[in-house]
């Protein structure tokens, strides 16, 4: 692991590679565990040769610019800091995968997909096959981004079992690129609720409440298992929302438009 002296790095302005390994983390873990006791954050300050203060520091200072957030934090925000912040925001695949690329590349690792498989990308394959690493990296990326932003717990039921949750897109992968790595475009859903999500058998209202498809309905009169009334249970239920990337209700709406059954 290479990392810079911090006694000289601390007092030195951020750079843009900085700022983007930065956001990175913020994306990352949860808004709550925002301080120097972070192992996540004392990481980065050690490959990047910071304190752990300044670090904290400049998570806090994106907190003041995150536009989904209720709660504000620092506020001394630098030009560089909204303009990096804004080139993230607005171009989530490119950046996504230029600061995973960064991270590894620092770490001495490889990049990751999100079963946690190793990625050596060979600067010599061709455009589909680096599109298919980015692909998988970033998937990695949305991943752990919507689980930390749901504090690793199913929206609709509360599971906190990892191996059972999956950052589900509101509207699909390949039907907004987008909005493919955009948190607002996530929901954290056990399997069962994500497989119904998919396939459009529930849904979200436009205040965050579960809405059941006609069409799962009508398997009341056929089936009554546990699987069943666990889906059916939900009806009404009012998500967990997190404390910042809320979903955009336009993107749900979106969803509900993509029934074939109008929900009602």
């Amino acid at each position: 692991m290479t990392t810079v002296s911090s006694s000289h790095r601390k007092s030195q302005p951020w750079t843009r590679n900085e700022l983007i390994l930065a956001i990175n983390l913020y994306c990352k873990i949860p808004f709550g565990t925002i301080h120097i006791r972070n192992p996540k954050i004392i990481e980065l300050a050690t490959l990047l040769g910071r304190t752990p203060g300044s670090v904290s520091y400049k998570l806090a200072n994106f907190a003041s610019i995150d536009p989904t957030l209720d709660r504000k934090g620092a506020a001394h925000t630098s030009k560089l800091d909204r303009d990096v912040w804004a080139e993230f925001f607005n171009n989530w695949e490119e950046m996504a995968y230029e600061s995973e690329s960064q991270m590894a590349a620092l770490k001495k690792e490889p990049l990751h997909d999100a079963d946690g498989n190793g990625i050596y990308p060979d600067n010599h394959v061709g455009d589909d096959a680096l599109r298919l690493v980015k692909t998988r990296v970033n998937q990695q990326f949305f991943r752990h981004m919507i689980l930390s932003t749901y504090d690793n717990r199913c929206c609709i039921t509360g599971l906190s079992v990892p191996d059972l949750l999956v950052a589900s897109h509101i509207v699909p992968w390949a039907q907004d690129k987008k909005n493919r790595l955009n948190p607002s475009n996530g929901l954290c859903l056990n399997a069962l609720h994500d497989k119904a999500f998919d396939r459009h058998l529930i849904s979200l209202s436009d205040d965050f409440k579960v809405m059941v498809s006609p069409r799962l309905k009508e398997y009341r009169e056929v089936t009554d298992d546990a699987g069943y009334r666990f889906l059916m249970e939900s009806e009404g239920k009012e998500i967990r929302l997190p404390r910042r990337f809320l979903p955009d209700v336009g993107l749900v709406r979106r969803h509900r438009g993509l029934s074939s059954d109008p929900y009602r």
